[in-house]
């Protein structure tokens, strides 16, 4: 069977068949019926753009690229319909950069209404709005109609706007914690700051609506905003923040998807710097003293005490996602002993679905396909 038939089964089986017939968004685990998010929405929708890009090479797909791109458009769509209704938002965190204005990252599966309000959950996560123009752009950039209306591109603008001042915006990143005490204090992260950065280098003179757009369906980018969040990215690394000295989240800011710094020597510390003090036997830490899922965290708390933290040193949770990110890097950067060297690590920590496919709790299935893609992308190339 050929390997892109295999791989539009494992799509199947793994992301399409979660995916919400209405809103098009993708639950965070996937036994989840109510609540959809999206970060994890938007990397599902990039697993399968990369699907449809395999397919495209294909003279006769049966309909299937087609299937695949469509899917990709509806949950970026999705998406987008959710965070127009909330465009008011926009406006006030225009004047106000704080999390009761923040556009949210969670939504009702199903209808795509609010789950979470305003000021009861960190929704301020500027990495998640970046992450999303990211792909917008490489997704309308490779044919895909995801813009329709003059509406539409007037609200991409918006996210611009949103996004523009992360380099001075206290968000609680990618980990929806801010600060390492885990006290609900949003703080300046390096990570967000560098997913702005590609975003903003990514979307500057785009048109939205590809070789058939105008003038105004041109998005712009304030190149001053731009310039101030790449300097205050790079003073900062390999640093993430006041409270972390080194966090995983950097790895996906240096690397793929964000690539925020073309300054090879800060990328090669950073990542020696994560490599040296959070890689583990199963995975990467995702900072030093990180208590989540611990066996000694609290499950009743939403929040910690005061010198808590001491409590989970050298008994943090080991994540093997980022053993996935090591390999698409060692891909992108021609490394072929760090990918061989991670594919090893990763075998002991997978198992063997009942399909015969990987699987692995807390991975990020799309994750493996975009590491398909890219190896395919780099041989083919």
């Amino acid at each position: 069977m050929p390997n892109t038939v295999l791989k539009k089964k494992f799509v199947k089986r793994q992301l399409l068949r979660y995916q919400s017939a209405i809103t098009g968004l993708f639950p965070v685990m996937s036994d989840d019926k109510k609540v959809a998010s999206v970060r994890d929405s938007v990397y599902c929708a990039a697993a399968i753009w990369s699907l449809f890009q395999a397919y495209r090479r294909i003279d006769d797909d049966r309909g299937k690229s087609y299937e695949l791109g469509q899917s990709a458009v509806k949950c970026m769509r999705g998406i987008l319909a959710c965070w127009i209704r909330q465009a008011d938002l926009i406006e006030c965190f225009k004047k106000h950069q704080c999390n009761k204005f923040a556009l949210h990252s969670k939504f009702n599966l199903e209808n795509g209404d609010v789950v979470h309000s305003g000021e009861g959950y960190p929704h301020l996560q500027i990495d998640a709005v970046s992450l999303y123009l990211i792909y917008l752009v490489q997704m309308t950039t490779s044919g895909l109609q995801i813009i329709y209306t003059k509406d539409e591109v007037a609200f991409v603008q918006n996210l611009v706007y949103y996004i523009e001042r992360a380099y001075r915006t206290p968000d609680y990143a990618m980990w929806e914690r801010g600060s390492s005490y885990n006290d609900n204090t949003p703080e300046i992260h390096a990570s967000s700051i560098g997913m702005a950065k590609s975003a903003l280098e990514s979307i500057n003179g785009c048109n939205l609506f590809g070789d058939k757009g105008a003038s105004w369906s041109v998005i712009y980018v304030d190149i001053d905003a731009h310039n101030r969040n790449r300097s205050i990215f790079e003073t900062l690394l390999p640093r993430e923040s006041s409270s972390k000295a080194v966090d995983s989240a950097l790895i996906s800011t240096v690397s793929y998807p964000g690539f925020a710094t073309h300054e090879d020597v800060l990328v090669s510390y950073t990542k020696a710097n994560i490599v040296k003090k959070l890689k583990g036997r199963y995975g990467f830490k995702r900072f030093k003293r990180d208590g989540y899922k611990c066996v000694l965290e609290d499950k009743k708390r939403k929040f910690y005490n005061v010198g808590e933290t001491k409590d989970f040193e050298n008994i943090e949770n080991e994540w093997p996602l980022y053993f996935l990110y090591m390999i698409i890097d060692g891909v992108f950067k021609n490394l072929p002993h760090q990918v061989e060297e991670y594919k090893t690590l990763l075998k002991d920590v997978m198992t063997i679905d009942s399909f015969g496919g990987l699987s692995s709790h807390y991975i990020f299935y799309i994750i493996l396909l975009i590491i398909e893609f890219n190896t395919w992308k780099s041989i083919n190339s």
